[in-house]
């Protein structure tokens, strides 16, 4: 429970950047911590093949696009969350939530909402969209030997983006929005933990 608590305090004193999606869509990803005891882990899913998805394959956060009875993006999330794995985050610890994220190239703002829930939550994902879901500890995320990389073109040349191996290494890798929304929660955590020795360092 302390690493939550401090996961929220951090996540509530950092400036949050919130982008209006104007012309673009807006979707919004549920970040979903399980508490062991050991440390967390974080969820992730692994979306279904399907030829007429964007996202076909990838390994991402449980979300997707904002529709007409969503009030606030968070609700986004949360409807997504239920849809796709059949998971109830009212039942959740909301923690807070992180900048957005308008990717160049791609027409959509992304907003991402942290939760906590008590561990082994009974998941029932729709197989239609969902082909897997993983628990992979947040420790080893930082392990050099999950660091890999994509090739994937962008106007017409191969550009390399920084990617994640996750468990056995057979599923696809984590990169893009995931990733990037991985590396701001990182900086939010680690910065404010740094920022809280500094400020221990001095008061001593």
């Amino acid at each position: 429970m302390k690493q939550t608590q401090q996961i929220s305090a951090a996540l509530n004193c950092h400036p949050i950047r919130i982008i209006e999606p104007g012309n673009r869509a807006h979707a919004a990803v549920a970040m979903i911590l399980e508490e062991q005891p050991n440390g967390l882990n974080i969820l992730f899913i692994q979306r279904s093949t399907n030829e007429n998805d964007y996202w076909s394959d990838q390994i991402g956060f449980p979300g997707g696009r904002r529709e007409g009875g969503d009030v606030t993006p968070r609700d986004t999330a949360e409807r997504e969350t239920w849809e796709e794995i059949g998971l109830d985050l009212s039942a959740a610890h909301y923690l807070g939530r992180l900048s957005d994220i308008a990717p160049g190239g791609l027409q959509i703002v992304v907003s991402c909402f942290v939760y906590a829930m008590k561990p082994h939550p009974v998941l029932y994902p729709d197989k239609r969209e969902i082909a897997d879901v993983l628990w992979v500890p947040a420790r080893e995320l930082d392990s050099p030997d999950r660091r890999s990389h994509v090739e994937f073109p962008v106007r017409g040349r191969l550009r390399k983006f920084p990617a994640l191996k996750l468990r056995d290494g057979r599923e696809p890798p984590l990169w893009g929005l995931t990733y990037r929304l991985l590396r701001n929660f990182n900086k939010v955590i680690h910065g404010a933990i740094n920022r809280d020795r500094y400020l221990y360092e001095e008061a001593r």
